[in-house]
């Protein structure tokens, strides 16, 4: 996790922060005891389930799950990776970081030189439309209800007609012809030499979440010049680079994630003005896809925000179809979706214009849930008064209903849908099942489920965080195959070891040693139990030692009664006399 940062550096760092300082620049936190108390700022709750431990310097919801040390916290708050935190955390503590001639900082220098480009390139477009040759392009962004302050705002610019208006620009700055290309702004012409990329159309600066321009959107005014839209098309963006991968930005996330968190809700649409008109208007939890249907990526990028979605596409068959095509997805992920499907031809920034804000909110109110919106359209698809008819709706509705993981929501809308069609219910039960097997015919197969962690062994890692002394002793008496949870030998392995090298275990340093999630929640609950007596301290841990080992050779035993009744099955003598061997001797260990 520590990627090509030092450890000693991540532990300067750690050493010199204070989490409830940081965590309190965020959210309001309130004492508690020895600890500090907050709403968690990664799912909605009515009572603080957040804990955050000075001692410690960790955090943990014992609602959501989240927890870790303070790199943890901005990686999850801020949307950052986890180098980007650590560079925002060690700018906060005075600590420098080691420069590095590895490839990921090659790449780091690319991108920040292709920010760096790109920031220029909209400095440039911003200051064109304000030229004499832009009147035409001003005139059409009044028309749309731009306002000088609207485009100030969102930074839109204009691309002149000059093939090379925007190369002796950057040329002008140092810019190389290479890196114009790499950023995309540039095209190479077959005989040799670049032109720009961006003529003759108003520019829409991508951003991502931390308002830095990754890319542009340039719209033709078609209204404005009288072009037929056959000649070109009528957006155009930059293509993908290092920094901008299309599927994984949503345009204007920047603007609205603050609205978006207070509202615990994100409205989706398509287009860059389908998000502009309105959030201008006094819309702001709403973002665009820039065009395309969502990707994963996006989807996942909505639930760090919010688990509230509502889609808004335009209201024709296309639009329908786009919205339909990822339903399965956000199920998969557990999102709460719901759907408006405006009246034909018009898109959320024609409705608003034409009804106005409070009629565009009314639309996200009433919006439809997943089920009532999918049947609605398989209903005009497919005729539900025949029996082909209500086989086919089935067919497509139990295909998403099969997504649900929630066993109760699932049994529910197939009840539902059964009164919809009238048909029987148990035979919708039956095709559920067959869907269920066409998506994983090796039956067999169980997914894996978080079991909670045997209480003696997350004690056990309690105590040794408590008293670093007690590590030894249990180092020289258990192992950390003994430990039955997965995740908590793996916490004991990493203690083990780093005790083993003499250094001194605090839990937040401890974190970075520690890959996955579920680890990590394991180790701050344990960090965060209830204070032992100091005085029972030893006889605690010599009952927990009994215990761990009293279930090592139960569940040994349990192990070999089933491998001696599949010998004595088979009829394997010799396999059946050395496992009783085995067993008889487990029973005489304690």
């Amino acid at each position: 996790m520590a990627s090509h940062i030092p450890e000693n550096i991540l532990e300067d760092i750690l050493s010199r922060v204070d989490i409830t300082e940081i965590i309190a620049g965020y959210i309001p936190v309130k004492k508690a005891g020895r600890n500090f108390r907050a709403l968690c700022p990664f799912h909605h709750e009515k009572t603080p389930s957040f804990m955050v431990s000075p001692d410690r310097q960790i955090y943990h919801c014992f609602g959501c799950g989240e927890g870790g040390n303070v790199f943890n916290f901005i990686m999850q708050y801020e949307h950052l990776e986890f180098l980007e935190a650590v560079q925002m955390m060690a700018a906060k503590a005075g600590v420098s970081l080691p420069e590095s001639s590895s490839p990921d900082s090659k790449k780091e220098s690319l991108n920040t030189q292709l920010y760096q480009i790109n920031e220029l390139a909209c400095l440039f477009y911003e200051s064109t439309l304000r030229t004499p040759e832009a009147a035409v392009a001003r005139k059409y962004a009044v028309s749309r209800g731009f306002s000088e302050e609207f485009c100030r705002r969102f930074r839109i610019g204009y691309a002149s007609e000059r093939w090379d208006g925007l190369i002796n620009y950057l040329r002008s700055k140092d810019v190389s012809l290479a890196l114009m290309e790499k950023a995309g702004l540039v095209i190479s012409k077959e005989g040799g030499g670049y032109y720009d990329r961006f003529r003759g159309r108003l520019i829409f600066p991508i951003f991502d979440v931390k308002s830095r321009v990754v890319a542009f959107g340039a719209r033709k005014f078609l209204e404005a010049k009288g072009e037929k839209e056959v000649e070109s098309p009528k957006y155009i963006n930059s293509p993908e680079t290092f920094i901008y991968i299309k599927g994984k930005h949503l345009y204007g996330l920047n603007f609205s994630r603050d609205a978006i968190h207070k509202k615990d809700l994100v409205v989706v649409v398509e287009g860059y003005l389908d998000f502009l008109t309105p959030f201008s208007a006094g819309f702001e939890p709403i973002v665009a896809s820039s065009g395309t249907a969502l990707t994963l990526d996006q989807i996942r990028l909505i639930k760090r925000y919010s688990h509230n979605v509502v889609m808004i596409y335009d209201g024709d068959e296309a639009g329908q179809m786009a919205m339909l095509r990822v339903l399965d997805s956000f199920i998969e992920e557990e999102l709460n979706v719901k759907l408006v499907s405006l009246p034909d031809g018009l898109d959320p920034d024609s409705f608003v214009r034409q009804n106005g804000i409070e009629s565009f909110r009314q639309q996200v109110q009433a919006a439809l849930p997943i089920f009532d919106f999918k049947l609605n359209i398989l209903k005009h698809r497919f005729d539900a008064h025949q029996i082909e008819g209500k086989a086919k709706i089935a067919s497509e509705m139990l295909l998403s209903l099969s997504k649900f993981k929630n066993a109760l929501i699932k049994t529910e809308y197939v009840r539902k849908l059964a009164g919809e069609l009238q048909v029987n219910e148990e035979a919708l039960f039956e095709e559920l099942k067959k869907v269920k097997l066409e998506k994983n015919p090796d039956v067999s197969v169980k997914v894996a489920q978080e079991v909670p962690i045997n209480p003696t062994e997350k004690l056990l890692i309690k105590l040794m965080l408590d008293e670093s002394r007690l590590i030894e002793r249990l180092r020289q008496e258990l192992e950390p195959a003994d430990f039955m949870d997965t995740q908590a030998a793996r916490i004991v392995q990493a203690m083990f070891e780093l005790s083993a090298q003499g250094k001194i275990l605090e839990t937040s340093s401890l974190l970075e040693h520690l890959g996955d999630a579920h680890t990590r929640k394991i180790l701050c609950e344990s960090a965060l139990m209830p204070e032992v007596d100091y005085t029972e301290k030893e006889k605690i841990v010599d009952d927990c030692i009994l215990r761990l080992k009293s279930n090592k050779v139960t569940l040994k035993r349990k192990n070999l009664h089933e491998q001696i009744r599949q010998a004595q099955s088979l009829g394997d003598k010799e396999k059946l006399d050395k496992l009783m061997d085995e067993f008889h001797h487990l029973t005489k260990e304690r």
